[in-house]
């Protein structure tokens, strides 16, 4: 699982791989889904960064460990992507299914200290590459306006919407927080 790590102006986008199964499809089969009622905003990212929860064990909770390159991205139902569960609740719901390169391993896994509850926030390559600690992605307050901008970039760029170029606005920092995906509390 070695292979090439994202560049630092890569955009990453962290996502909770709720089960090892979750992370077997990501590696066999080269995709990951997020549902659609509650993906952020923007899909079409460089890289996922994959958070593992406790379901994970004591030996691989709480941490990323792995990150894939995104090579693409497309709407369908879940029971096309899961067709082992036609009775599954959400199994009509629509899915974002994004296609992946091969998973690679962290040099050092990045570690949360004490549990999180981590669904999806963005960051870019180099604090991935440089963290030790999850609360190390964050942006500091001139990383946020360029990660900011990327993202308004790639809306414009990917989506069928415009996106006005206007300057963009000065918010106190809890704003900027929320608006890239992140808690507002330290580890």
């Amino acid at each position: 699982m070695d292979g090439p790590l994202p560049q630092p102006e890569d955009l990453v986008l962290v996502a909770i791989v709720p089960r090892p199964r979750d992370l077997h499809i990501a590696r066999t089969l080269g995709w990951y889904r997020i549902p659609l009622a509650t993906a952020p905003k923007i899909v079409a990212v460089d890289w996922l960064a994959f958070y593992q929860p406790a379901a994970f064990g004591p030996e691989h909770r709480w941490r990323i460990e792995f990150v894939a390159q995104v090579q693409g991205h497309e709407l369908v139902r879940r029971i096309d992507l899961l067709r082992d569960e036609p009775d599954h609740p959400r199994a009509q719901e629509e899915y974002f299914k994004l296609q992946l390169g091969p998973l690679v391993r962290l040099p050092r896994p990045i570690l949360a200290t004490k549990w999180r509850r981590v669904t999806f926030f963005y960051t870019t390559g180099a604090r991935l590459l440089q963290a030790q600690r999850l609360t190390d992605l964050r942006a500091d307050p001139a990383e946020r306006r360029v990660l900011w901008r990327a993202l308004r970039e790639r809306a414009a760029r990917q989506q069928a919407y415009r996106v006005r170029p206007e300057p963009l606005p000065e918010l106190p920092p809890e704003a900027w927080l929320a608006l890239l995906g992140w808690q507002a509390e330290d580890e």
